[in-house]
C-alpha cells in the first residue's frame, strides 16, 4: 500500500504491507514523539530530533522484547509444571502401557469396502 503522510512538517510518499490507516497512524505516532523530544531539546536540528526519537523507540521495543520473553518463561515453566502434574496422575509403569494397548485392540476398527 503506498500512501503520504506528514512528519514534523514534511510530507513523505511511503510503501507498507499495512493498511494506509494504519500508517498513517504510525507516522502520527512519530510525528509526536519527534515533536515531544524537539520541545524537552530545543536547540537541536531535524535531524539530532529524528535520532533521539529512534533511539527512544529502540529503548521501550527492546523493554517490551524483553517483557514478552519474561512472560514467555514463565508460561514455560507453567506448562513444563502443569505437564508434570498429568504426568503424576497417570497410572505408571507396564500397566498403563498395557491399558493403552488393550484399548486400542479393543476399539471397534472401520469395515474396509
Amino acid at each position: 500500500m503506498q500512501v503520504k503522510i506528514n512528519i514534523r512538517g514534511r510530507q513523505y510518499t511511503v510503501r507498507g504491507d499495512e493498511t494506509g490507516e494504519d500508517i498513517k497512524q504510525l507516522a502520527a505516532e512519530v510525528d509526536a514523539r519527534m515533536t515531544e523530544v524537539a520541545n524537552r531539546t530545543r536547540s537541536f536540528d531535524e535531524y539530532t530530533v529524528a535520532m533521539l526519537t529512534a533511539l527512544n523507540l529502540a529503548s521501550e521495543l527492546a523493554q517490551l522484547r524483553s517483557q514478552v520473553s519474561a512472560q514467555l518463561e514463565g508460561f514455560d515453566r507453567e506448562v513444563a509444571s502443569i505437564a508434570a502434574m498429568l504426568e503424576a496422575m497417570l497410572p505408571s509403569g507396564a500397566d498403563s502401557t498395557k491399558k493403552v494397548k488393550s484399548a486400542k485392540k479393543d476399539a471397534p476398527r472401520k469395515e474396509e469396502k
